[in-house]
């Protein structure tokens, strides 16, 4: 997984357009995970599959989890896509087998793909949440060999690593952070809002996330952000239907968007680099455009540390310089963001900028668009310079991770 050479430009006429890296997949662990790494002393404890009368499920902090059948709908049609559980038995192998992921991936046109975990949710709150936090960091390490060692090590150069860490310590997070980027990681998975979660927000004084974040600048791994990863739902209200719920979740991204962009973070570390997983990107125009312009009319009196109280609640100042403050260039700098199926946003490419968007394909979820991935993903970049293209589908994931994939296979 050497990064000589990631991302580096090559003639129009030399660029494979036939393949794509995509920077959000999902992985559905296999049972053996937890129960191959944790101490032999600890092996019970530890996250394990079971069945029961009440069929299959992993158990764990004296809790039952089942598998949503959203979660494996790979190789079935939408009419039969359920929120109820399934066994691993019932789901297409690549959602659990590297290698037949392999196969899969071959299939639609994957080159490389990154993916969050499943059972421990997208950030690793079930550890957060865990009792026995002693136990919980076992569960994180495991993890994190499982994912470089066994997962990426099945096919070199086809699998980005992405890696937990222990919420609950940012002392024992950073370790982790430097021990899993010295075996090859490329990236931590975080919270789009970790306030929900019972921690510091980015923004709480303390600077609690200092040390986790400056650790991942250090070492040069993107901070991801999964939709999803507060353990929250957008609801436009109490009763809003489900659907229309999921169809307005895309305002949680910008909201995660525009706390980092006013955070300050990026101007500590200038070399920190973030991921907004599954977020879309058509919308980033009208929120870049809208915090100019309250950057422009508002910044003299935030500058002058008053607080705001206003619509029930009450604002603290902010620590952030805002004079000369470029929102646009800090999210040119800084912040990437990735499409499914976007029109909209490949529309408005030029203003959100073609260096700052990749693809992805949502597999085994009920948004993937496999096994057709790379021909949908080509038909919407098909009208922009053949250089953007492949920015798009590959070259700007394979910048921004430090990843070198490996040579194509035959598609099958």
């Amino acid at each position: 997984m050497t990064a000589t050479g990631a991302g580096e430009p090559r003639a129009a006429d030399e660029l494979d357009l036939d393949w794509l890296i995509s920077v959000d997949d999902h992985v559905l662990e296999p049972p053996h995970v937890w129960q191959d790494r944790v101490p032999a002393a600890r092996r019970d404890e530890a996250p394990r599959l079971i069945t029961d009368d009440r069929g299959e499920a992993w158990v764990y902090d004296g809790k039952r989890q089942p598998t949503v059948g959203l979660s494996a709908a790979a190789g079935k049609r939408k009419e039969e896509f359920t929120t109820e559980p399934v066994t691993y038995a019932e789901m297409r192998p690549g959602c659990y087998d590297p290698r037949a992921r392999i196969e899969d991936m071959d299939r639609a046109g994957i080159l490389a793909s990154l993916s969050f975990p499943s059972f421990p949710r997208f950030c690793g709150q079930v550890f957060h949440e865990a009792k026995d936090k002693e136990l919980a960091l076992l569960c994180v390490r495991a993890y994190n060999d499982w994912m470089i060692d066994e997962w990426c090590g099945s096919a070199p150069g086809r699998y980005i690593p992405l890696v937990l860490f222990p919420l609950w310590d940012p002392a024992l997070a950073v370790a982790e952070i430097e021990r899993c980027a010295a075996k090859g990681a490329r990236a931590i998975a975080f919270s789009e809002n970790p306030e929900p979660l019972g921690l510091p927000s980015i923004h709480h004084p303390s600077r609690y996330w200092e040390p986790v974040l400056a650790a991942a600048a250090e070492a040069e791994l993107v901070v991801c952000m999964h939709v999803g990863s507060s353990s929250t739902l957008p609801a436009i209200t109490s009763d809003s239907p489900p659907l229309a719920n999921m169809a307005w979740g895309a305002v949680r991204t910008a909201g995660t968007m525009m706390s980092w962009l006013f955070s300050g973070w990026f101007q500590r570390l200038p070399t920190l680099k973030v991921a907004l997983s599954e977020g879309g990107v058509g919308w980033i125009p009208y929120f870049l455009e809208r915090a100019e312009q309250v950057v422009d009319k508002q910044r003299y009196w935030a500058s002058r540390g008053e607080s705001f109280t206003g619509y029930g609640t009450e604002h603290a100042r902010t620590d952030n310089n805002l004079d000369g403050l470029d929102v646009r260039q800090l999210f040119r700098d800084h912040v990437y963001g990735c499409f499914i199926e976007d029109v909209h946003g490949m529309d408005s490419l030029e203003r959100i900028g073609v260096d700052n968007v990749m693809v992805e394909t949502d597999y085994p979820h009920t948004d993937s668009t496999w096994p057709d991935c790379i021909e949908l993903a080509r038909g919407q970049v098909s009208d922009l310079p053949r250089e953007v293209q492949y920015k798009l589908l590959r070259g700007n994931a394979e910048r921004l991770f430090r990843f070198t994939p490996a040579e194509p296979p035959s598609r099958r």
